[in-house]
């Protein structure tokens, strides 16, 4: 397999890093969370970012998502590098252009689904295409759940709110950060399944960390960290080949 993590051959690029380095601490106690990291994310692709404790694969998402700020090197979304921007232009892009599935839904409580799943377009001052609103709440399941608050629903359920709220501004690219992290195996499967069909047929773009070879295993594209720097890459994965190449690095 090869370790240069080229883009796929889709050959339309969604977001990525070029020589991106993140430096924590100095002297002594520097720690190089990432270590001239390159990697594209190739349009309308599921792509897994996988690796040991302490590998990266965190920051690197952050990074690449605008949450947190390089030490060097470049991140982009789109023809937008984030560098560029000012804190003020940064939170108007991931308004605009990111969606975010957490491991911690992040739902507001004293609002219903329906209003957590608009939030941000709400909050930008847009409004919802009805079309796509519909096909989103369709694809999760939530038309009977649309007046329940988060503390009424199941912890699968709430996550599915997440993804619709993640989906519904049509963003450029989707960031999920263990997004079944908090679930059991059967909820944890019908929200990568909604997330797979986001890809697969609404032609979405979604980057996911993620330690479950399970999991892993509905992208189309698995990469790899160890200490900062990817070691490693797979197309087409299988949890099986997953967790041989997770014994690998020592996982």
């Amino acid at each position: 397999m090869s370790t240069t993590a080229e883009p796929s051959a889709t050959g339309v690029v969604a977001a990525g890093a070029v020589n991106a380095l993140k430096v924590y601490g100095e002297g002594d106690t520097e720690v190089r969370a990432l270590d001239d990291v390159t990697v594209n994310f190739a349009r309308g692709r599921f792509t897994a970012i996988m690796g040991p404790s302490g590998s990266g694969k965190s920051t690197l998402m952050h990074c690449l998502a605008g949450l947190d700020r390089l030490s060097s090197g470049r991140v982009f979304i789109g023809d937008t590098f984030l560098d560029d921007l000012n804190d003020a232009k940064l939170t108007e892009l991931r308004r605009d252009k990111v969606g975010f599935v957490f491991q911690a839904f992040n739902l507001i409580p004293t609002l219903t689904a329906s209003e957590n799943i608009t939030l941000p377009m709400d909050l930008a001052g847009r409004k919802a295409d009805p079309a796509w609103m519909d096909q989103i709440i369709g694809i999760v399941g939530l038309a009977d759940r649309l007046s329940h608050r988060p503390s009424e629903l199941s912890g699968g359920q709430q996550q599915r709110v997440a993804v619709a709220r993640a989906l519904a501004s049509q963003p450029e690219i989707v960031f999920a950060d263990e997004p079944t992290g908090n679930l059991d195996s059967r909820s944890g499967q019908e929200v990568l399944g909604f997330m797979r069909y986001a890809v697969s047929d609404l032609g979405q773009t979604i980057v996911m960390v993620t330690h479950d070879p399970n999991a892993a295993a509905y992208a189309d594209r698995v990469i790899f960290l160890a200490d900062g720097k990817i070691v490693d890459q797979m197309d087409d994965p299988t949890a099986e080949r997953v967790i041989d190449s997770m014994k690998r690095l020592g996982s």
